[in-house]
């Protein structure tokens, strides 16, 4: 039997108790969640296995891939780029990356970029993730292709190059290639533990993800000259790549993060503390304001769901993840399979979910909606509500 290990608030041990269960009944294999309040983590727990064969416990210290939600940290790199006044979303990308200015893209802007609604979506043609890893290469076949459609007239979700693209504009402006940025401003200062690119010495706590069949997605029907489609042939869409050694090493700003919910839930109390933790401003509150502004909604042509984009997180739309409350000083991102960063500026309250065991979903599990609507529910009550 997988036990669950925590810190947990009396008032959320309805949530332990749900962790428990879907353990128990085989429907999450490892996570852990946390939710911190006023910056204070009043959830953080652990539990079931690393590894598919149960031979290995999900400790404290465990990280796994987190898939999308690593591109909530790569936001907040450009938003402290934009803090600093060294950034500018209403300017075009060409401004700081001028080779991107090229075939079709010289309108681009910045905050297309942040609101997947650039035009580029992916790259175009096959691409192998060997290619993809080999940063410098793939970022400049990007700045060379035309857009699939003009840009910033409709989201169209960066599945796998969103940090290709926002990454080379923070490499251009401060000179660190992502990995570094996000290590020496984000990670190191925050004590957190999340890495662009897992080190040889953490592989041995870095649990395995536990892929859906892959005949699942061998079932896709698409349209060939569809975005989906042009999108699925330019992206690396292996649901057990982040057990391979050279995309643990690698660089990828949309998909490449490992870590834990602990650290994920103090990276985005950043944004849901209105900028300041620990007594040190890391974002003004006016940044965080213009960051979750709608830049776009509707139906995403890549994600196939109702989204509502701000620059570089999703805002409520009611019509997806309706677990989360419609507010709009509530934003968050989810990942491939399951994980998922909650960031609500009203209740100065952040909710990190890591799990290893993949549900077919192009963002979130029913798992993650469950733990996300027992919280809030929890929360309600607590306050009788």
């Amino acid at each position: 039997m997988a036990e669950v290990y925590e810190s947990c608030d009396s008032t959320f041990q309805s949530v332990r108790d749900l962790l428990k269960q879907k353990l128990a009944e085989g429907k999450e294999a490892g996570a852990s969640i946390c939710v911190n309040i006023d910056g204070q983590n009043v959830v953080d727990i652990w539990g079931g296995y690393a590894d598919a064969n149960q031979t290995k416990p999900w400790e404290k210290d465990t990280i796994t891939g987190v898939w999308s939600s690593t591109k909530v940290v790569t936001c907040l790199a450009a938003h402290m780029l934009v803090d600093r006044g060294l950034l500018d979303m209403d300017k075009k990308v060409a401004t700081y990356w001028p080779e991107f200015g090229a075939n079709g893209k010289e309108n681009v802007k910045v905050s297309h970029l942040l609101s997947h609604s650039s035009g580029v979506p992916a790259w175009e043609g096959p691409i192998t993730a060997a290619e993809m890893a080999d940063v410098r290469t793939s970022t400049e076949r990007l700045a060379r292709q035309a857009p699939w459609y003009t840009p910033g007239s409709q989201s169209a979700y960066q599945m796998t190059n969103h940090g290709h693209l926002v990454g080379e504009v923070v490499r251009r402006i401060s000179g660190k290639p992502l990995t570094q940025f996000i290590a020496e401003e984000i990670a190191n200062p925050l004590g957190v533990d999340f890495q662009l690119g897992v080190s040889e010495e953490d592989l041995p706590r870095t649990a395995d993800i536990i892929p859906f069949p892959p005949e699942a997605m061998a079932k896709l029907d698409l349209d060939p000259t569809s975005i989906l489609a042009r999108a699925f042939m330019g992206s690396v869409m292996i649901p057990d790549i982040p057990n391979s050694p050279g995309f643990r090493k690698a660089e990828n700003g949309a998909m490449g993060g490992f870590s834990n919910a602990r650290a994920l839930a103090r990276i985005g109390s950043m944004i849901s503390l209105d900028g300041s933790i620990d007594g040190k401003q890391y974002l003004a509150p006016g940044t965080l304001n213009s960051m979750m502004k709608e830049q776009n909604q509707g139906l995403d042509p890549v994600l196939s769901l109702y989204m509502r984009f701000a620059l570089g997180v999703a805002l409520p739309s009611g019509k997806c993840m309706t677990c989360i409350p419609i507010d709009d000083r509530i934003c968050s991102w989810r990942g491939w399979g399951g994980s998922m960063v909650v960031m609500d500026r009203g209740r100065r309250m952040t909710i990190g979910y890591v799990m290893n065991k993949m549900e077919l979903r192009p963002l979130g599990s029913a798992n993650a909606e469950a733990y996300i609507e027992e919280i809030y529910r929890s929360l309600d009550t607590s306050k009788g509500k």
